[in-house]
C-alpha cells in the first residue's frame, strides 16, 4: 500500500520535475508510487463495486500518467507530483460519473461527480435537476456530504437560458457547468490508516447518492 516511501519520492520530485532526474529515479517510481497505487486502486474496486456495480473494475485503465500534458501549459514541468484515478463505468476519460482519486505528498484528494459535461449532456442534467429540485436538493445539501465532502462544487455560467431561469431561483446549483465533491485529507495521516480501501470508502459511500442521480440525469 501507499507509505513514506510514496510520500518522499513525490516530495523529492516536487525539487527536481525534469527528465534526467525521473529517469535516474524510474525504479523508485515504479517500486514506491506506480505498482503500490495500482494495487490499492485493485483493491479498492471490489468495495466500489458493491455500492456502484456499473464501474469499469480495471485499476490500469483508470491510471492517469505520470506525465503532464505540457503543449498549452506555461509550466512546462513534465510530471504530475501526484497519482491520480477515476473509476466510472467507462473509463477515466468516461463523461459518466467517476469516483477520483489523487495522492500527492501532502494530500489525498478524494471525491466524484461529473466533471467534464458536453453540451447535450449538461443540458440533460440541468433539465434533470429542474424537475427533480428537491431531491438534488436533499442530496448536495444533506449533513454528511457537506461534513464529509465540503459540498457541492463546480464552476458555473453567469447566464442560462430563460426557461430555466425560475428553476434556477429556486435552485442556484442549475447554474454549474459541473456537478462533482472533492474533500482531502493529509497523506501523512492516510498512510497510518489500519485498512487504506475503508478509509477511503468512507468518502465515497458519501458520494454515491450524487452518482445515483447524476446517471438517472444522463439516461432517463
Amino acid at each position: 500500500m501507499v507509505d513514506q516511501n510514496y510520500i518522499n519520492f513525490f516530495k523529492s520530485l516536487e525539487k527536481n520535475n525534469y527528465k534526467e532526474w525521473f529517469d535516474e529515479h524510474r525504479k523508485e517510481y515504479e517500486q514506491h508510487v506506480r505498482a503500490p497505487f495500482i494495487q490499492l486502486i485493485e483493491n479498492l474496486i471490489p468495495s466500489l463495486m458493491e455500492i456502484e456495480p456499473s464501474i469499469l473494475p480495471d485499476a490500469k485503465k483508470a491510471l492517469f500518467r505520470i506525465n503532464r500534458d505540457i503543449r498549452f501549459s506555461k509550466d512546462k514541468t513534465p510530471y504530475n507530483v501526484l497519482m491520480k484515478a477515476s473509476l466510472s463505468p467507462g473509463g477515466k476519460k468516461s463523461e459518466l460519473p467517476g469516483f477520483y482519486l489523487g495522492i500527492g505528498s501532502d494530500y489525498v484528494h478524494i471525491g466524484g461527480g461529473l466533471y467534464q459535461l458536453s453540451t447535450k449532456a449538461l443540458k440533460r442534467v440541468r433539465y434533470y435537476i429542474a424537475t427533480h429540485s428537491q431531491e438534488f436538493l436533499q442530496i448536495v445539501e444533506a449533513l454528511d456530504f457537506k461534513k464529509v465532502l465540503g459540498g457541492l462544487k463546480g464552476d458555473k455560467n453567469k447566464r442560462i437560458s430563460p426557461d430555466l431561469q425560475a428553476a434556477f431561483e429556486q435552485n442556484p446549483y442549475i447554474a454549474n457547468k459541473q456537478f462533482y465533491a472533492m474533500a482531502k485529507m493529509p497523506t501523512s495521516q492516510f498512510i497510518k490508516s489500519d485498512n487504506q480501501v475503508e478509509a477511503l470508502m468512507d468518502y465515497y459511500k458519501v458520494v454515491q447518492p450524487l452518482h445515483s442521480f447524476l446517471n438517472k440525469a444522463l439516461h432517463e
